[in-house]
Parts: C-alpha cells; structure tokens; sequence
C-alpha cells in the first residue's frame, strides 16, 4: 500500500459538471500510472460509476450511496474508500462529494486518523456553474464554505460568456485561481497537486465490517430494486433493473420532461443498445451511448417526496 497518495476532492452543486471535469481528467492519465474514483450520491442506487465506466483498466471505481459522506463516515466510507485503496493500489485518488454535501467537514475528516499518513489532500476544485451563479442561483451555504479550501475555481459552462459576464462572475466569487471550461475541459497541468507524488511506506488501513448493500442477484428478474430516502436537502427514489430488461427510451425520456424533478441520472438498456442520460432541472435530457452493461439504473431527485407507486406503475408502461 503506497502512503501519501496525491488525493483530490472535486466538488461543487449539483450538476455543475464535476462528473465531467473528473471524466476530462481520466482521460489524461498518464499510462504507467493507476487512478482510483470514489463517487458519493445523495440517492440509494449510485449512478455517477455507471456514467464514468469506460473500458479503461488503469482506473478503479466504488461508490458510497445514500447521503453525504460527511454524514455516512461510519462504515459505509471507512469501508468504501478502504477497500478502494487495498484493492486498486492508486498513485493518485480523486473523490467526488454529492452535490447537496458538507466538502469541508469531509476535508476535516480526511486529514485525521485512520487517513492522515494514507492521503495527502490537495487543495480542492470546486467546480461553478457559470450562467447560473450569473442567472441569481447562489451555491448552498456548504458548497459556499468549501470556497475557502479551493486552489481552483473551475469555472463551467462558460462558453457561451463574454469578458463582460465573466467579469461580472469573477467579482461574485472569491479571489482564487480560475479556469473556463466548456464540459469540464481541465487541462492535467492546471490541477492543483498534479505533480505530487505517492511515497512508498507500508500503511495499514483500518477493516471495519461492511454495511449490506443492495444485492447484484434477482429473485425475479422482471422486478426492479427500488429505494428511496429524504432529508432537508430533498428526496430521492432510485431503481436498479436485471440486465435483461430492456426500455422503451422514447417513453422514459417524455415521462421525465413530465416531471418537476431537480435531477435525473440513468443508465438503460433500450432498444438500440445501452444508453446514458445526465440532467438538471429545466435542462434537455439528452441521451448518450454507454459501456455500462451490468444493470439498468435510474434515479431523480426531487425537492419534495412523491407518490412511489404512481412512479413505479408509470416505469412499468416503458418496458419493451
């Protein structure tokens, strides 16, 4: 086990674009070294793993569901990110709190016991939502706080902005480095850490009995898992079907434009292969070809709690 291993917390509100900044950066891996993702969702299911798959060997995944892992530092975190680490082995860690998380509380947390001597925490990213900072849209008080512990501001979906309006956004946020990016398009240089370096003492890692999680084996392949959980920061309903089952992907994509939800992720299979769909309240869903195959998945956050059986029946008339 490596010690000190280079580690990078990306944060930033929902659908600011972390998921595309940490794909950006992936794909810029130099090839003799081996990356390692830890991904928090607010929802029970777990998506961002499935919208980062690629059939790239030299990059390990896991996840933490089901809250902020702030929150969730128990078992769930003390076994993720520690398996994680026994398993890949990483030169360099990235983790990707959610979007309705505490980054500072967990950047506290990493920098003790049993982490302390295992990671070496650069500054953060926080990655901004342009026009929506320009549109009135402030970041949660959280996300606000975790400014202080930035080295980068990424700024993105910034394409569309003149000197004026960027201007205008740079005198809202605090005088911390900027980058403009277009779908989180980072250059590897500019991540604050980039050139640290894992040393190579022996560090053992705390075993802590894991939670269970959500099983991979169908009583009854034709019936989806299906959970869901609410706190103040709102509700999500979340379902993972066989591989088996496939999608009418014309009929989910108007059932979800009929909805007031403020997310929605999915991964399904459809009639032309598997396909992918990341989007934010008021925006397009737009789907997109996927390397995922192990099951399909779907899960939306709402501001306020729905009727469950009214969005399972609705899930039922979109099967093929």
């Amino acid at each position: 086990m490596l010690s000190k291993i280079p580690t990078h917390l990306i944060c930033g509100s929902l659908g600011a674009g972390k998921t595309s900044l940490i794909r950006a950066l992936l794909a810029q891996r130099p090839a003799n070294e081996h990356w390692a993702v830890l991904i928090n969702e607010f929802g029970q299911i777990g998506l961002d793993a499935a919208l980062l798959t690629t059939d790239d060997s030299g990059v390990s995944f896991t996840e933490v569901a089901g809250g902020c892992l702030c929150c969730v530092n128990g078992a769930p975190f003390q076994v993720g990110l520690g398996r994680l680490l026994r398993q890949s082995k990483p030169d360099r860690l990235f983790i990707e709190p959610s979007g309705l998380g505490h980054p500072a509380e967990l950047l506290n947390q990493l920098s003790c016991p049993p982490w302390k001597d295992v990671l070496a925490v650069q500054p953060c990213v926080a990655v901004i939502d342009g026009p929506a900072q320009l549109r009135g849209e402030p970041l949660t008080e959280s996300q606000q706080q975790s400014l202080n512990h930035c080295g980068l501001l990424v700024i993105n979906k910034s394409e569309g902005l003149n000197p004026t309006e960027r201007h205008a956004l740079q005198a809202l946020l605090p005088p911390i480095p900027v980058c403009w990016t277009h779908q989180g398009q980072l250059p590897i240089r500019d991540l604050p850490g980039i050139d640290q370096r894992a040393g190579n003492a022996e560090t053992a890692l705390p075993l802590t009995a894991s939670k269970a999680s959500l099983g991979s084996v169908w009583l009854d392949p034709l019936q989806p898992q299906c959970q869901s959980q609410g706190n103040a920061e709102g509700w999500s309903i979340g379902w993972r079907w066989h591989p088996s089952q496939r999608f009418d992907l014309r009929r989910i994509k108007e059932w979800l434009e009929s909805l007031d939800w403020r997310r929605a992720k999915l991964v399904m299979h459809g009639a032309h292969g598997w396909q992918s769909a990341n989007a934010l309240d008021g925006h397009p869903l737009a789907f997109n070809p996927s390397e995922w195959r192990k099951d399909s998945r779907l899960e939306l956050i709402f501001a306020e709690p729905q009727t469950e059986k009214g969005l399972n029946d609705a899930l039922v008339t979109c099967r093929l």
